[in-house]
């Protein structure tokens, strides 16, 4: 009977340790970021967050280059989207997209050394002069979610030749043929992953939302808008999963709770959310145009070994760029540097916002919270 009784705890105890591996050991903090007592806080591990700031550092930036001389579109050959800096910027930009690039194999990325710079038939030059529309496009006009911050190669790319998190079209997957009493299905349902934080939501949205040309505010509003059923609303319990796994994933890339975007005691109601809310809208949208229009005309120049199972481009989604953090390198702003890269943003006024961000960039880490406040206003932290 002792026996028995031993061996019984020891199970429940190691079943114990088991549930318990999956929970995050302390310590944790809160940060308010609106209105006192309706739950909006953000909840954070602080030796995270550490590591997310080492991790999330800007390399410092060349020496400006000097005004005047020639075009860049002048002095060499196939310049089709920067011919309008000067030799000096140009060569600037290059050095730098370089290091944010291809740090390791140097120029020879997308140069075929041995035919000259101008040489057009390497892919990755094709790649990139693509690349280098959309930073603009992005920078030009798409302010509403990247404001005055904008975006670098370096935004996505962190050193490495392929962003590290990108996605592909599922292929069809045999366990949801073969295995449909337990719960397998097609686009990914019942299969945790970490794009969708490890829920059991479809684990792939993004074929869903983040390419075609579908009304991304009628696809993902599903929640009614009165108590009682709405005979005409078309939406499903599957595209009610679909909009909740698309959640998921933004909470998990920005690193954040849903009460960021979200009033959750009137999830729908735009009056009563926060004003992060609608930079996330904004944020949809470009996700979407930007795979549309820059990222899947890539498919012609890739290699097979590029492309995912069913042929398609690597594409991106908001953790492509935020990986992890709400507003990526914390809002470090790098374009300052590379005006190059911005279409609406003057030499001079780059100059100027080198001398008021300073040396960290305009980098917001925050890190003393301001938790609570005895006023109507809500107590904003700055770290979000």
């Amino acid at each position: 009977m002792a026996w028995s009784y031993k061996k019984s705890l020891a199970l429940v105890s190691l079943g114990v340790a088991v549930a318990l591996s999956g929970c995050e050991d302390p310590p944790k903090d809160s940060v308010q970021r609106g209105y006192r007592g309706v739950a909006l806080e953000q909840n954070y591990n602080p030796e995270d967050f550490a590591t997310l700031i080492q991790q999330n550092q800007v390399p410092e930036p060349g020496t400006p280059a000097p005004e005047g001389g020639q075009k860049a579109s002048e002095v060499y050959q196939n310049v089709e989207v920067l011919g309008d800096l000067n030799q000096a910027q140009f060569t600037r930009l290059m050095n730098a997209i370089t290091q944010w690039v291809a740090p390791e194999q140097g120029c020879g990325y997308c140069h075929n050394l041995a035919q000259g710079f101008a040489y057009e038939d390497v892919y990755t030059k094709q790649v990139s002069r693509q690349m280098l529309r959309m930073t603009r496009d992005i920078n030009e006009n798409w302010e509403d979610h990247v404001g005055a911050t904008g975006v670098t190669c370096f935004t996505c790319h962190r050193g490495n030749n392929l962003p590290e998190y990108v996605w592909w079209e599922n292929a069809d997957d045999p366990r949801s043929t073969n295995n449909m009493l337990a719960g397998w299905r097609p686009d990914g349902q019942n299969a945790p992953n970490t794009e969708v934080g490890y829920t059991a939501m479809p684990g792939n949205p993004f074929e869903r939302y983040l390419v075609g040309e579908g009304d991304l505010t009628q696809m993902i509003r599903v929640q009614g808008g009165q108590a009682l059923p709405d005979p005409q609303s078309t939406d499903s319990i599957q595209s009610t999963e679909a909009t909740y796994s698309l959640m998921m994933h933004q909470s998990e890339a920005l690193g954040v709770n849903c009460t960021y975007c979200h009033n959750s005691r009137s999830w729908s109601d735009w009056d009563q959310s926060p004003p992060q809310r609608v930079t996330a809208w904004h944020g949809q949208r470009m996700t979407q145009a930007l795979n549309n229009e820059h990222v899947i005309p890539t498919t012609e120049f890739l290699p097979p070994e590029r492309l995912g199972p069913t042929g398609d481009a690597p594409k991106i989604n908001c953790t492509t760029c935020h990986q992890g953090v709400y507003k990526p390198l914390f809002g470090a702003n790098m374009v300052k540097d590379y005006p190059g890269l911005d279409p609406n943003l003057s030499r001079d006024e780059a100059a100027q916002l080198r001398d008021e961000l300073g040396p960290d960039h305009g980098a917001n880490y925050g890190l003393q919270p301001r938790i609570g406040s005895e006023n109507a206003e809500p107590a904003v932290d700055n770290r979000f």
